[in-house]
């Protein structure tokens, strides 16, 4: 007995054409989520590919602000930026700045959306207020610090001449002006990354909590218990943005001494700081742009290594862990 395979119905020749109507509704359904998200990625690809692309162009030709583009030089201006002094002396002091003020501003943030997802009275004033610091311009701010940090009639040094200890030098020493730049940098960001700390505590769902207590946990043991396990893919987001923006940072130590591109001895120069000098002080475009590179290549392996580190830190904490018995 021989049984014959039929062809799909779409391949029989008695059937009707599809039409014009009927073709456009399967391109619409194949076609139109790519159309809904494309202007995502043309605004991408406009404002943050191709300036990427460009620049890495830019540092690979010797490249001048009033001259405009020269010769090709390949990779020269990559290895002039890595062999000068003032280059190594900026990463040094970003990640120093980075360190003072990414750290406490990670845990300050933390505590207070800790204390706000507590049954507070004025719930909604108390989460504006903090706030506030982010929506002041950063001009604003470095104008108030600078004052605050001076080093002859600073609000701080004043307070310390009442107790009978020794002015502190803020812009000329490299660790208090790195300190100085670190505090301006977290009275700004800290109850922005609260607030996002905060949304993701208000997730977790209450009867969780309920049960805890019933159980006899106390606040403490529910927190490192029950909220930071809970909350840790917004703690990730957190310090990988804070990680970015930390190694970006060029508003506050440029204005925290607006004479100077860093200080008199470069004691407080960032990185972007340095690359805002070598393009429109030195008017080198060429390794400005290698600067670019470097650092957004630095960025990418920190926000990597923070990324490993949180991923290991979650794997080690959803292992079954052995519990031995005593005998």
């Amino acid at each position: 007995m021989t049984t014959t395979l039929s062809r799909p119905d779409t391949a029989r020749p008695d059937l009707p054409r599809p039409t014009f109507r009927q073709r456009l509704q399967v391109w619409d359904v194949k076609a139109s989520p790519y159309l809904y998200i494309s202007p995502f990625f043309i605004v991408f690809a406009i404002v943050g590919l191709f300036p990427l692309l460009f620049t890495f162009y830019v540092s690979v030709h010797d490249w001048h602000l009033l001259k405009g583009q020269g010769e090709f030089v390949g990779l020269q201006n990559f290895r002039d930026v890595l062999g000068d002094r003032f280059f190594w002396n900026s990463m040094v002091n970003t990640f120093s700045i980075f360190l003072l003020s990414a750290i406490p501003q990670l845990a300050v943030a933390l505590f207070l959306a800790a204390v706000l997802d507590q049954q507070l009275r004025a719930r909604t004033f108390w989460r504006m207020s903090i706030l506030l610091p982010y929506v002041v311009t950063p001009v604003a701010v470095a104008l108030i610090f600078t004052n605050m940090f001076g080093e002859e009639y600073g609000l701080i040094n004043n307070l310390l001449g009442n107790l009978g200890i020794d002015p502190i030098l803020w812009k000329t020493e490299t660790l208090p002006s790195h300190f100085a730049i670190a505090t301006m940098v977290n009275w700004r960001w800290t109850g922005y990354n609260a607030l996002i700390l905060l949304a993701a505590m208000q997730s977790v769902p209450r009867d969780i909590y309920e049960s805890a207590a019933l159980d006899g946990a106390g606040p403490f043991r529910r927190f490192f218990s029950i909220t930071l396990p809970s909350i840790r893919p917004t703690m990730i987001f957190v310090v990988i943005t804070s990680t970015i923006g930390g190694l970006q940072i060029f508003s506050e130590p440029r204005l925290f001494d607006a004479v100077t591109a860093g200080g008199s001895q470069r004691q407080f120069q960032t990185t972007v700081l340095y690359l805002w000098e070598m393009a429109f002080q030195r008017q080198n475009f060429g390794e400005a742009s290698a600067v670019a590179w470097l650092l957004f290549l630095i960025i990418v392996l920190v926000g990597l290594v923070n990324f490993m580190i949180s991923k290991s830190i979650a794997t080690a904490d959803t292992k079954p862990r052995r519990v031995r018995s005593k005998r």
